[in-house]
């Protein structure tokens, strides 16, 4: 075939056409952007609590409160997911991730004290009324924050976060020991049995369905945050502290039979921590609870993340129209 002059010209011609209208079309579709996670540090009783922030602040807030031995970077993939329609807030508890950690001799590490400089960071951002979400030892420092100010509790998302005696089973038996009796030998036990890598490695890998879908990054960031000098001293102060929660869980359970939040439980089946049998006794005393236990472990998170961010949608959206 011959192209003449005018052949040329009209092909040409097209072929500018054609690009023009991709570039307009590209240029009149703009990408979607995911939501920025803020990294912010704000100080409460002259202590540095760092925190992960991220979506409109004048949409319903939701707190996530983290669990031992890790910190906001536990969320690090929900917040984002969940930042779209929703305000976001995860703090570091002193002593743990970003936040100060001062020394066992000038600072009370307790779990009053943890609820109260979170209760304080709440009211410093201007947390005036948001969903807690609770994992670990996110539940005692949350309920202790939600029976103090009801008011402002919108909703619970409870995962694997305990409130009864039926969920401090076999794992919880060397940590009563130290309840009753704090002395070297039983902190020693403690300290070689829960604060080292392989153990820290084990929370995030026991009872999951696929260990090889979680990133050593877990274990490997929280075991250098635990390493650092004095933070063992701090860890076995709280795991002390942490017999003062049994005694509060009659009044916990009575806040949820006198206030019903409403209330999702997501639960890893698989954690040995806080087994199972530590969620079921929640249907005794709330109404208006979403329950689902789920196939996976501690750290429910990191294998079905996905699964729990749309939990929590949907949860919203029927308590937040």
């Amino acid at each position: 075939m011959t192209y003449t002059p005018s052949t040329f010209s009209f092909t040409s011609s097209v072929k500018t056409l054609i690009s023009a209208a991709a570039v307009s079309f590209v240029i009149a579709t703009p990408a979607i952007a995911t939501p920025q996670t803020l990294h912010k540090t704000i100080e409460v009783d002259n202590l540095d609590i760092f925190y992960r922030e991220a979506g409109p602040v004048d949409a319903p807030t939701i707190v996530l409160l983290h669990g031992f031995p890790t910190s906001s970077h536990m969320y690090r993939d929900l917040i984002p997911k969940l930042a779209e329609d929703y305000h976001v807030i995860a703090p570091d508890y002193p002593g743990f991730g970003n936040s100060s950690m001062p020394s066992v001799d000038s600072f009370d590490y307790s779990f009053d004290t943890l609820a109260k400089v979170t209760d304080k960071f709440l009211e410093k951002v201007g947390a005036e009324k948001y969903s807690l979400y609770l994992m670990d030892y996110g539940a005692p420092v949350g309920f202790r924050i939600a029976t103090k100010h009801p008011e402002r509790v919108e909703g619970l998302i409870i995962q694997n976060g305990n409130a009864y005696d039926e969920g401090l089973r076999d794992f919880w038996e060397p940590i009563k020991t130290y309840w009753k009796d704090k002395n070297a030998a039983n902190a020693k036990v403690l300290s070689d049995s829960l604060l080292t890598i392989g153990a820290t490695k084990w929370q995030y890998t026991n009872g999951t369905r696929n260990a090889e879908v979680i990133s050593p990054d877990n274990w490997v960031v929280d075991q250098a945050k635990l390493d650092r000098p004095g933070n063992k001293a701090i860890q076995l102060e709280l795991f002390y502290s942490y017999g003062s929660n049994p005694a509060l869980y009659p009044e916990w359970q009575k806040y949820f039979r006198t206030h019903q939040p409403p209330t999702l439980l997501v639960w890893g089946k698989g954690d040995y921590i806080f087994p199972e049998e530590g969620a079921h006794p929640y249907k005794r005393d709330l109404k208006n609870i979403d329950f689902h236990i789920l196939d996976t472990g501690h750290f429910a998170l990191e294998e079905d993340g996905d699964v729990i961010a749309t939990h929590i949608e949907k949860f919203m959206k029927r308590n937040h129209p």
